[in-house]
């Protein structure tokens, strides 16, 4: 999935940003004339309770920034990334798109949760910015506008993936689901899991939902007994990952054996969990957007740089911040323009090689490529293979 280096496509996307800018006819272009940069807008929760996914994003987007105004820009002229803090929050995130606008971003990268993103989407739409967002994985938000791309699975996709996976490669006959019936990315891949699951002729023999967030329940054994007792192949598990590693080790406590499924949230579980229960998710496989395991150089030399910059190791958000900027840069230069119009058409013929493998999007602006699925080996996280299903 990985066979060329980002050395590759950083070598095509330089000398293609040095081609002079071209005059823009039609939509918004407020960057090929006047000016030595093109501005380009970020939102992410930078403070409160998901703010390690937005910083995540944040500070790979400012690192690609950076490698690309090292190579001389885009159409000639040095990216100028404006990003604000929206908390988490839809109408901070709002407002904060707002203030974009006034600084006359042509583009923006953002937003990084599923339902401040759909908020600003829906703005985005009326204004017709270019919008890419590395990890909102909600599946209506691409479909306010035709400006909207993502770069991360949807929700959907990730449920029926891992139900398609637990039949075809864990020949699982039974299966159970806990999920946080408050967040709209564990119901979403919830169901899709559920409803692909019955189609494999998956018996679904619990579906157990929990009150997540701040002031949610830590304590899952009531929902983990009722599983134990149906004894099911597999149990999936669509959460984020201070939630799963509770779940996890809980589930070990009761004695559950079943094999343990999970969706991109995942990542990261192991920092949660303490040494002398790593063992809980020995039996545990995920589906993700990379994997930190691979020998690919272009990845492992992003890892290296991202730590030695913020001394901070790099997650699935860092990588698909990463990647979402460096799409972005290469569809504002294959347009020869800013003008939002020619961005837009120039971002639904991406074809570009990142950290995450080579993205394409579809119809609905969501991303065409392999899922990662990775599995645990003690306290590290190990690489199973690459796996992909039909729409």
């Amino acid at each position: 999935m990985m066979k060329k280096t980002m050395r590759v496509a950083a070598a095509v996307l330089a000398a293609a940003m040095m081609t002079m800018p071209l005059a823009g006819c039609g939509g918004k272009d407020a960057g090929t004339t006047g000016g030595d940069t093109i501005k380009i807008g970020g939102l992410a929760p930078l403070t409160g309770e998901v703010a390690q996914y937005g910083t995540a994003v944040d500070n790979a987007v400012k690192l690609a920034v950076k490698e690309i105004n090292e190579k001389g820009g885009v159409l000639g002229k040095q990216i100028e990334y404006i990003s604000y803090d929206e908390k988490g929050d839809s109408q901070e995130a709002v407002t904060a798109y707002d203030r974009l606008v006034g600084d006359k971003v042509v583009a923006l990268i953002g937003d990084v949760t599923s339902k401040p993103c759909k908020a600003v989407a829906q703005k985005a739409a009326a204004d017709n910015m270019p919008m890419l967002t590395p990890s909102g994985t909600q599946e209506d938000i691409t479909d306010v506008g035709a400006n909207v791309f993502r770069t991360c699975f949807i929700d959907p996709y990730q449920g029926k993936l891992m139900a398609t996976y637990a039949s075809q490669k864990l020949e699982a006959k039974t299966a159970a689901i806990l999920y946080d019936s408050a967040d709209t990315y564990s119901t979403g891949i919830a169901d899709a899991f559920e409803a692909a699951a019955k189609d494999l002729n998956i018996t679904i023999t619990n579906k157990e939902g929990y009150q997540g967030g701040s002031s949610g329940s830590k304590d899952f054994n009531t929902q983990l007994t009722k599983i134990k007792s149906s004894n099911p192949d597999v149990l999936m598990i669509p959460v984020y990952y201070s939630d799963v590693a509770l779940i996890a080790v809980q589930a070990k406590a009761q004695g559950i054996t079943s094999k343990l499924l999970g969706a991109d949230g995942w990542d990261g579980v192991l920092e949660k969990i303490d040494a002398s229960n790593q063992d809980a998710v020995s039996n545990a496989y995920f589906c993700s957007q990379y994997s930190a395991t691979s020998t690919d150089e272009a990845l492992q030399g992003f890892l290296k740089k991202y730590k030695e910059t913020y001394h901070l190791d790099a997650n699935m958000f860092s990588v698909l911040g990463y990647d979402s900027m460096y799409i972005m840069a290469d569809a504002i230069s294959r347009a020869g323009s800013t003008d939002s119009d020619k961005i837009i058409e120039a971002m639904k013929a991406t074809n570009f090689k990142g950290l995450t493998g080579t993205t394409s999007f579809d119809e609905k602006r969501n991303p065409i490529r392999e899922a990662i699925i990775t599995g645990f080996d003690g306290g590290s996280y190990k690489f199973i293979e690459n796996f992909s299903v039909g729409a």
